[in-house]
């Protein structure tokens, strides 16, 4: 157990650390949202080019870690819109944001700083990967689904259009594009620039880490417990063991991709799901379940690293 600590204890610390750095007025909303955006647009993006230039791309590329990932991640979005559908009967938005929120976790933030503690540099590879998995299914799917919920079909194209756009223009997925095109081409970069994208990509970790625990500054979970303990238990529970299982039963996979995938899906939900709410009047239920499950991944993250090694 204080092995399992000793690997999430500095995750948690400087998520605290960012927490109270916010709380105490260290740092303001609009600071964190530009550390977020430094993330976001310049050290994710370049984590993911030197993962994929790191190695040949026959050894970056696994097909059946993109089959595992994401079968387990399709089997709880169904399960969790099913469910908030037909038996809690939530609204086609209410469910469709409650299937995102069980199914695609917070991979960039709290998943790689994680993962990559516990293995090192499959960890990037494996984030790669999962992204395609999260920017190119699952967050298009549920925003398609929650956009018909308050809209006609014209409403619904033009929502899918509009996700397409955004997806072109995302820093992670052009970042994959110029990963991929590079490792194609069996080109590499010049010595300087591979030295920035090095250097960019040892920042993402730390500052991100700071930033989730800053955003959480605000966010209260009250009269919202149904909805939470759903949510809670599909994303840190369910999720991983969904990842697990299709893991178990397609053709063997690196190990080490194996254990980052279970603990990829043990992360909470990605730190954007209540502003993907805000547009369909959920922003209170995804900002408790986001808080709840940053809290209590503690405990499942470290659950599943004591299973997965």
């Amino acid at each position: 157990m204080l092995q399992i600590l000793g690997i999430t204890g500095p995750i948690f610390i400087l998520i605290g650390i960012g927490y109270l750095s916010a709380r105490g007025g260290l740092v303001n909303p609009i600071q964190v949202q530009g550390l977020g955006k430094f993330v976001i647009t310049f050290a994710l993006p370049a984590l993911v080019i030197h993962a994929l230039l790191e190695k040949p791309l026959g050894e970056v590329f696994d097909p059946i870690y993109l089959l595992a990932y994401g079968i387990g991640s399709q089997l709880v979005f169904w399960g969790g819109f099913l469910f908030s559908r037909l038996v809690r009967r939530d609204s086609l938005s209410g469910s469709a944001l409650a299937a995102l929120g069980m199914s695609v976790s917070n991979s960039g933030f709290i998943g790689y700083p994680i993962v990559a503690m516990v293995l090192g540099p499959p960890a990037a590879v494996a984030l790669a990967l999962g992204m395609l998995v999260e920017n190119l299914l699952m967050i298009p799917l549920a925003l398609a689904i929650a956009e018909l919920g308050r809209q006609n079909g014209s409403g619904a194209r033009a929502a899918l259009q509009e996700t397409f756009s955004r997806l072109v223009r995302n820093p992670v997925i052009i970042s994959i594009s110029i990963g991929l095109a590079l490792a194609l081409l069996d080109l590499k970069l010049p010595g300087v620039l591979a030295k920035v994208i090095e250097m960019l990509s040892s920042a993402s970790a730390p500052v991100a880490l700071f930033v989730i625990g800053a955003s959480l500054v605000g966010l209260r979970a009250g009269g919202l417990l149904k909805d939470v303990a759903q949510l809670s238990l599909g994303k840190l529970l369910l999720h991983p063991l969904a990842v697990l299982l299709c893991f178990q039963l397609l053709p063997p996979v690196d190990p080490a991709l194996k254990v980052a995938g279970v603990l990829f899906a043990s992360a909470p939900m990605m730190s954007i799901y209540p502003i993907l709410g805000q547009r369909f009047g959920l922003e209170g239920r995804c900002a408790a379940a986001l808080v709840v499950c940053t809290v209590l991944a503690f405990a499942s993250v470290s659950l599943f690293i004591g299973v997965m090694r």
